[in-house]
């Protein structure tokens, strides 16, 4: 039996409620016989290559000495972009074990986490990464904006936190989770990190357009 018949099906799906394990195990199902990797092409969901591109725009030298965080990693598609790019020190964190099983395979990454961000703490160090990517993997009932002050812990001082959404998403959250130009001002006003840039993304997703975040932690 079909999971579902198409990716606005999918993404309906996703964002009623579902819980974090409700949602892993549903990614996981996905991610069988390649099924994510065939439905969300890079010419169809472009998420990953915007991550990598403002990643390796912003890191033009010493790539592989960077700590690199891949959040949301689903099947490796930011680090295998990355990788295209001179990083070699590539993490990456999902919740979703099928989707790491097809993550692994890539080879491009040093450990893996099979962990949701959310309002839990990671077990990760404080202050362990240069920078911080997040492809599509925050908005309705994904990683919550909350999410945000977990990243902020892992990553180095001066360090970057990349994020690229739906802009329908942004839009939206509001119902579920925090609103995420709120958030950013609140970590700004507790001097905890700065947003940069923020900017809308051509054809994110097919025709409709993203929004990207640039935030430095202090």
């Amino acid at each position: 039996m079909r999971i579902m018949e198409s990716f606005s099906d999918k993404i309906k799906m996703t964002m009623a409620n579902m819980s974090p394990t409700q949602l892993a195990e549903y990614y996981s199902r996905w991610a069988e016989n390649m099924g994510y990797e065939k439905e969300m092409n890079e010419g169809k969901f472009r998420a990953s290559s915007i991550v990598a591109d403002e990643m390796a725009a912003c890191f033009p030298e010493n790539r592989d000495q960077l700590q690199i965080m891949d959040i949301a990693c689903g099947t490796g598609r930011v680090g295998t972009a990355l990788a295209a790019n001179g990083f070699t020190n590539i993490d990456g964190l999902d919740s979703s074990s099928g989707m790491l099983k097809v993550c692994m395979k890539t080879g491009h990454y040093n450990n893996l986490y099979e962990e949701y961000c959310g309002y839990n703490t990671l077990p990760i160090q404080d202050d362990a990464y240069d920078c911080l990517g997040v492809a599509g993997g925050i908005g309705g009932s994904h990683i919550p904006c909350s999410g945000i002050m977990e990243m902020i812990r892992i990553v180095k001082p001066g360090g970057l936190i990349i994020i690229a959404m739906r802009k329908e998403f942004e839009e939206r959250v509001g119902k579920d989770i925090e609103d995420m130009d709120a958030l950013i001002s609140t970590v700004e006003n507790k001097n905890m990190a700065e947003l940069f840039e923020r900017r809308e993304v051509d054809k994110y997703f097919v025709d409709r357009d993203g929004i990207l975040f640039k935030i430095r932690v202090k």
